[in-house]
């Protein structure tokens, strides 16, 4: 199956639990937006902007991989969000009573977490930076290491010693 007819099935499937939903609250859960740009180890999300269509995102990497559990399990999972919280109110619990019954309704396990495996999911690999001290070398991520040149000092844990970067051509020794 091609990854677009695959895409498809999945927002075929995502109207139909919303339509279920409606037809058993006797209320109109509204639309979604469905997108299929998540990495990494997540599955799905649902995501709630303040004034605006509720998006689903999904791992389309994990769909293309364990696609007949990822229908059966992770798309009812997130439309059970988004139904859950369109009829209770934004103040349930993530994987609480409302989101239950509503997997209940969708004849879905009402599991938390998958386990799909994730070894080829893309995951975010940091840079890392040398920093020095008194006692020995450092390696500060591109997020520390930005902040250091925005004003923000960091300290050894050993030795007390503000943290200083390696210039380039110590990076040799």
């Amino acid at each position: 199956m091609s990854e677009t007819a695959l895409h498809q099935e999945v927002e075929a499937l995502t109207q139909q639990l919303l339509a279920t939903a409606g037809n058993r609250f006797q209320r109109d859960p509204g639309k979604v937006i469905v997108r299929f740009d998540l990495t990494g180890k997540a599955a799905g999300m649902a995501i709630f902007p303040a004034r605006s269509t509720p998006v689903i995102r999904f791992n389309a990497l994990l769909l293309t991989e364990n696609r007949y559990d990822f229908l059966k399990r992770t798309v009812p999972h997130e439309v059970a969000h988004i139904v859950a919280r369109r009829l209770f109110g934004k103040k349930i619990r993530p994987h609480g009573p409302e989101w239950r019954q509503v997997m209940q309704l969708f004849g879905a396990e009402a599991s938390r977490c998958h386990n799909y495996d994730v070894s080829r999911s893309s995951r975010r690999t940091l840079k890392r930076y040398p920093y020095h001290c008194d006692c020995r070398t450092h390696q500060l991520s591109s997020i520390r290491h930005n902040r250091v040149l925005q004003g923000q000092s960091y300290h050894c844990r050993s030795c007390r010693q503000p943290l200083i970067e390696l210039a380039e051509s110590d990076q040799g020794l």
